[in-house]
């Protein structure tokens, strides 16, 4: 079985209420919610929230939300509180999918889930997707990633890399999506691990996954998706729905 997590804040520092700022006459929570919902292999979808705006809102629309905690560190802090709130079993996969990418392919979801089919041993995977464009490489707002032989994450950085030392060598870059799926007993364990110096650092708390000793399996994607980071990212986005 597996569950689709949307971990949502009203609170934001450059986007207050962001979850509910209206793209294309929805909701930009109720457009996540509702693509979440296409994955052929997510069973049930959920909006993991603190504020009783989003919580109603989700409920007008006909979707499912739980009230968690106000002081969680993270989203991924949510996800785990919302998994022991439906009591999931441990070997129970729980997608955490961004709140601001509306227009993400819900492809995605069942990418990222088919790894745990495959290798039972496997606790946490995440997505990938080819750059194209240079400035996207060495914008920050960007996370790129790394990844060895078998797929498994060496790092993830706001900088560029690998970093390219002999002007034209060919090597592709990865940009990091934010999205994972984790078994409902592994995301517990990172949730109770202390911050690490390199997520303090780059402020990615992906690397405390790493920095305590665990892999992540990262899946390629073709279908890369804008994220709202503002309110001058929605004009864009809008576009390509009215398309």
């Amino acid at each position: 079985m597996s569950i689709a997590v949307i971990p949502s804040r009203f609170g934001s520092k450059r986007f207050n209420g962001k979850p509910l700022a209206p793209i294309a006459g929805k909701p930009m929570i109720q457009r996540v919610y509702e693509q979440a919902s296409k994955a052929k292999n997510i069973d049930r979808v959920i909006v993991a929230t603190d504020d009783d705006r989003i919580l109603k809102v989700v409920e007008g629309f006909g979707g499912e939300a739980v009230m968690t905690s106000s002081d969680l560190r993270s989203g991924t802090d949510r996800v785990a509180e919302t998994a022991n709130i439906l009591n999931l079993g441990p070997n129970e996969i729980v997608v955490n999918i961004q709140g601001d990418q509306p227009l993400f392919d819900s492809e995605c979801l069942d990418q990222l889930v088919a790894p745990f089919q495959a290798d039972p041993e496997l606790t946490i995977s995440t997505l990938a997707v080819k750059i194209k464009e240079k400035t996207d490489a060495s914008d920050p707002g960007n996370v790129k990633v790394t990844f060895d032989k078998n797929g498994f994450a060496l790092y993830f950085s706001r900088a560029e890399i690998p970093y390219v030392r002999d002007k034209g060598t060919a090597v592709d870059i990865y940009k990091h999506l934010g999205f994972y799926a984790y078994k409902k007993s592994f995301v517990d364990k990172i949730s109770a691990l202390p911050d690490s110096t390199l997520e303090s650092v780059e402020k990615l708390e992906q690397l405390r996954v790493l920095e305590y000793g665990h892999r992540i399996k990262v899946v390629i994607t073709e279908h890369d998706s804008p994220s709202v980071d503002r309110p001058e990212d929605i004009p864009p986005i809008e576009k390509s729905i009215r398309a």
